[in-house]
């Protein structure tokens, strides 16, 4: 099943630092195919998803964590939820991994 992404401006933020900062390219370009996997399958093996237990939404619904980097310091990594409607995924925040 397909999602439409809805991005928190703080989500939007990180992506405008991404570009803007000309050291960040090769980040932003990894960080960019991560909504495409999202949109499509947010359990893509690439992603690596898990719950973020030491986060919860202001819902109160559960924070995910996907891989955008790995094996790099200080990979980089999106924050999401489900919602806040039917086949919508909220992105977070993408920062890199804390």
């Amino acid at each position: 099943m397909p999602f439409s992404l809805v991005f928190t401006q703080e989500a939007k933020g990180n992506l405008e630092e991404l570009v803007r900062e000309p050291g960040l390219a090769k980040r932003y370009k990894a960080v960019r195919k991560t909504p495409g996997f999202l949109e499509t399958n947010p359990r893509h093996p690439s992603l690596q998803t898990h719950e973020y237990k030491s986060l919860t939404s202001k819902s109160g619904g559960k924070v995910f964590e996907a891989f955008a980097e790995q094996g790099t310091p200080a990979a980089y990594r999106v924050f999401w939820r489900y919602g806040p409607g039917k086949a919508q995924i909220t992105i977070v925040a993408i920062t890199p991994h804390p």
